[in-house]
């Protein structure tokens, strides 16, 4: 009995940590393919419209060192009912107002799925040891499944209200319903960290540590090219917006299958670095295609790109939590490459803001995407080698 009931709350664990992943990309691609109607309502230049989609990214960047330290004090539980409660809050602000309040619901949000993004892959290795990579794949899946529904259902929702508001405001509704399903277990477990003193943990001395980082940075910096930019410039390329919002979302659709296949076919070996280099040429390759490809394969180029990306953000949460030796060691490795990571993303989107802005053209777009393709390849094949982090145990002050 007591088996049956050990495995029931293993299943129910792992499918709310399903159901929070599902929730930590809508605000991404919800804006992204509303983004011309954002624009035209609020009268906003390119570049701010870039500033826009490079906002949530900086803030997960900016809050994700929180994590760690919020989940010693207060435990993963109670935190990551934090994270729901200001995704679904500032998913709400976003709609609210102007572009003042458009920019602080999105700064809200971002907030907390910087600390999600931190930490859901300790929460598996601490949850799910035996089965760390099977349960990565279906986290990313389900990360890139939240993605994908944004991208296809946000301009039919928004055109069924006749506004732009009304398609950002509903993603407010998987983020609270979640939030009332997990709030039974924060209140149970949330506080089992609090009044703990534990010895803190840096990794910034340690290289391998910041290849991790910047692996997973720069793949971030392509993916949220991708989520913030791939809808518009399918419209630039002549696609009307419900067709660039389903080319994109079959593209972040495609990414759930390979977030699946990638994780527990790259634990398999011992060195992750052929996957990493092969999997962000392919994501790059196929983004420069539909910039310039003829329109007959911009479906096909779709496709690839979705497989491509989404085996490599995959392989980048895999990789964190193979290099680490334990579940706080995951934790500050996620922390530290998600604040690095994010920062150095946050300059994707706002570049391809900033280049459009300038020339009216998203052909430019070219030489940064293929200059973040290249640095992502270097870096993930010294990020894939079978080694581990090694951090440093700082005695906290009494």
């Amino acid at each position: 009995m007591t088996s049956s009931s050990s495995v029931s709350t293993r299943y129910f664990l792992g499918a709310c940590l399903l159901l929070i992943a599902f929730n930590l990309r809508p605000l991404f691609t919800s804006l992204s393919v509303l983004l011309p109607e954002v624009i035209q309502a609020l009268g906003i230049s390119g570049a701010v419209a870039g500033y826009l989609t490079t906002l949530p990214v900086l803030c997960l960047g900016l809050f994700a060192p929180f994590a760690p330290t919020l989940a010693d004090r207060h435990g993963a539980e109670r935190v990551l009912l934090l994270v729901l409660l200001m995704i679904g809050a500032g998913s709400l602000m976003r709609a609210g107002g102007g572009i003042v309040v458009l920019f602080l619901g999105s700064a809200l949000a971002g907030a907390g799925i910087a600390m999600g993004n931190v930490l859901l892959p300790a929460v598996v290795k601490r949850d799910f040891p035996d089965s760390v990579a099977l349960m990565t794949g279906l986290f990313t899946m389900a990360l890139c499944g939240g993605a994908a529904a944004a991208a296809a259902l946000t301009i039919p929702l928004a055109q069924s209200g006749d506004s732009w508001r009304l398609g950002l405001a509903v993603w407010a509704v998987p983020a609270f319903a979640v939030a009332l399903l997990w709030l039974p277990r924060s209140l149970r477990s949330g506080m089992k960290g609090q009044g703990r003193v534990l010895p803190g943990l840096r990794l910034w001395h340690d290289g391998l540590s910041w290849q991790v980082a910047c692996f997973m940075g720069l793949q971030s910096a392509l993916a949220y090219c991708v989520m913030g930019w791939m809808a518009p410039i399918l419209r630039w390329r002549g696609l009307d917006g419900v067709t660039a919002g389903f080319y994109t979302s079959a593209s972040i659709l495609v990414q759930v299958a390979t977030c699946l296949l990638v994780p527990p076919l790259a634990a398999r070996f011992r060195s992750q670095s052929m996957f990493s280099a092969g999997l962000a040429l392919l994501a790059a390759a196929a983004l420069l295609g539909l910039l310039f490809a003829p329109m007959g394969l911009l479906p096909v180029l779709a496709l690839l790109q979705g497989i491509g990306q989404g085996g490599l953000f995959a392989i980048a949460m895999t990789i964190i939590i193979l290099r680490s030796p334990d579940p706080r060691v995951a934790a500050r490795l996620s922390g530290m490459s998600q604040a690095i990571g994010y920062v150095l993303a946050a300059f994707g989107p706002m570049l391809v803001g900033m280049l459009h802005s300038a020339t009216g053209s998203y052909a430019v777009t070219a030489w940064l995407f293929a200059g973040i393709g290249a640095a992502t390849m270097a870096c993930g094949w010294g990020a894939g080698r079978p080694l581990f982090v090694k951090p440093r145990e700082i005695t906290p002050r009494h």
